[in-house]
């Protein structure tokens, strides 16, 4: 049900997906949907934690861990992240910034759910980009935290955008400029 849940919200919204839908999907009774989860709610919040699980271990085995110089690991997640965007919007976007769009104000469960996985995933992000404001001697007003969060942001719009143009291509330019920022902030061209 959670990975039914996670394709049926990415391709069509959280607002959009019935329960009806979400047990074709997972080819369950609408009995064993209310057996799991009180709500189509309750459902929402698990698949966000689903969610956090499922993507952390992607990114975890990534290969961007490999390279020994963090600025050069914080470049490779971005083209990690780039490389992901690929096919339709529902293919590539956050689950849980497409749940959060629509149910932020409406459930505050589902938001703290999909805040603690953005977030949390934004944390894994810190370590690299604090090594590398040390190993390369950066200065400046801003923090590995905020450098991490804004990652995210650039890439959660990006998504936005491409579901708005009905594409990746949109999405790839912004990841593009994303590293180009990044590169500024290091003062490291390509």
């Amino acid at each position: 049900m959670l990975d039914a849940a996670l394709a049926l919200v990415r391709a069509q919204g959280y607002a959009a997906t019935s329960v009806d839908e979400l047990c074709r999907a997972a080819g369950v009774t609408k009995g064993a949907f209310f057996h799991h989860f009180k709500s189509k709610d309750e459902l929402a919040v698990a698949a966000a934690r689903h969610w956090s699980e499922v993507t952390g271990a992607l990114f975890a085995a990534a290969p961007y861990h490999d390279h020994a110089d963090p600025l050069d690991r914080v470049l490779a997640y971005i083209d990690f992240r780039a490389a992901l965007i690929e096919g339709a919007p529902a293919a590539f976007t956050c689950f849980a910034g497409t749940l959060v769009q629509e149910a932020f104000a409406a459930n505050d469960e589902i938001r703290a759910a999909c805040a603690a996985s953005i977030f949390g995933h934004a944390a894994t992000l810190e370590a690299d980009i604090e090594a590398a404001r040390a190993r390369h001697c950066i200065e400046g007003d801003w923090t590995a935290k905020s450098l991490a969060l804004h990652t995210q942001a650039v890439l959660q719009g990006a998504f936005i955008l491409a579901k708005a143009q009905g594409g990746p291509e949109v999405a790839r330019a912004m990841a593009a400029h994303l590293k180009r920022y990044v590169q500024l902030l290091f003062a490291k061209g390509e």
